[in-house]
């Protein structure tokens, strides 16, 4: 195990580096003059264009544009994003905590409730409550995830009233912010930490909305597949070995048939993590949150090239690191693997 952690985490920087170069290459399709004004701040003339285009080198061959802007990238400077009226890098730091807080919210009960329902469904094959969760899992599944957010924002914010409809704060609730100190970035779990409890609960009720949008669809698709993993391992040959030892009917269902069938879980509850810790684009942008999501939609709208760039490159060090961590968890699920 020891030696495949080793190994994995060399391969890191060589997939980013393979990674970078596909990236970079691909907003070649684009002329000089676009990618160049990506680059211009908003108190800055466009007259700077052929300035830029000079010395970042975009209308060199694909060897010296690369080599310029991996050497800015490892020096911290990717680039002024448009959408944001900061530098790439200030605005990552800034937005990257409250989708990490976002993701926190909703990952561990997504995969929870995935698991618990699907293995509840699996136990009573073709009873009412079985009937009920396959309902509730085709309907999750396949609702596209900017209509439940729209029904939320209709009915607990426009006709409930019972909770606030976008943002993060409320607006009385900004001018508290700069008195608390930042330990995490997380603004709630900061407030918390700061004895501002009526801040924290401010953050919290404007996650309701968002959480609850992202849960419910991708709970679906967890206890869809956990439901189909339990079935098939509940008439496997270890199963019915355990179960003509004499051990408990508990036991057989959830440490035997509940253990393997989490194998296909794991996979998808790190592709579900990948997805949050991305930017949920979608949900993000519904419910006007300030995370990764809501700014790389607006950057895509402006054509803002050096944010599309940093986000692409952040979305695949969080694929790399993601991945090696779902591997590593394999084996410690099931010790019949081995990475020898």
């Amino acid at each position: 195990m020891l030696n495949f952690i080793v190994r994995r985490l060399i391969q890191i920087p060589l997939v980013m580096l393979a990674l970078s170069i596909l990236i970079v290459a691909l907003t070649m399709l684009l002329t000089p003059a676009q990618r160049a004004a990506g680059y211009i701040k908003s108190d800055q003339q466009a007259a700077q264009l052929e300035r830029i285009i000079r010395d970042r080198g975009l209308d060199q061959p694909f060897p010296v544009q690369y080599g310029k802007w991996l050497g800015s990238t490892l020096h911290g400077d990717l680039g002024f994003s448009k959408a944001s009226g900061q530098p790439v890098l200030q605005t990552i730091h800034d937005r990257l905590p409250n989708t990490i807080e976002l993701t926190l919210v909703t990952a561990i009960p997504i995969i929870l409730i995935g698991v618990w329902l699907g293995t509840l469904s699996a136990l009573n094959k073709d009873r009412f409550i079985d009937q009920v969760l396959r309902v509730f899992a085709v309907l999750g599944y396949s609702l596209p995830s900017f209509v439940l957010g729209i029904v939320l924002l209709a009915v607990l914010y426009g006709y409930l009233g019972w909770l606030p409809g976008a943002g993060q704060l409320e607006v009385l609730n900004q001018f508290a912010v700069s008195d608390i100190k930042r330990y995490t970035g997380m603004l709630g779990i900061d407030a918390l930490l700061n004895g501002k409890f009526d801040v924290a609960l401010d953050v919290f009720r404007h996650l309701i909305m968002p959480a609850l949008t992202l849960i419910v669809i991708n709970s679906a698709t967890i206890l869809k597949v956990m439901r189909n993993n339990m079935l098939e391992a509940l008439t496997s040959d270890y199963v019915r070995t355990a179960r003509a030892k004499g051990l408990p009917e508990r036991a057989v269902n959830l440490k035997h048939a509940r253990r393997n069938a989490l194998l296909s879980v794991i996979t998808l509850g790190g592709f579900l993590i990948i997805g949050l810790l991305s930017g949920a684009v979608i949900t993000e942008t519904i419910f006007a949150y300030p995370g990764i999501g809501q700014w790389v939609v607006q950057s895509a709208l402006q054509l803002d090239i050096p944010a599309v760039l940093g986000f692409a490159l952040l979305s695949a060090l969080i694929v790399v690191v993601i991945s090696t961590l779902t591997d590593i968890l394999y084996g410690v699920v099931d010790p019949r693997v081995r990475f020898d």
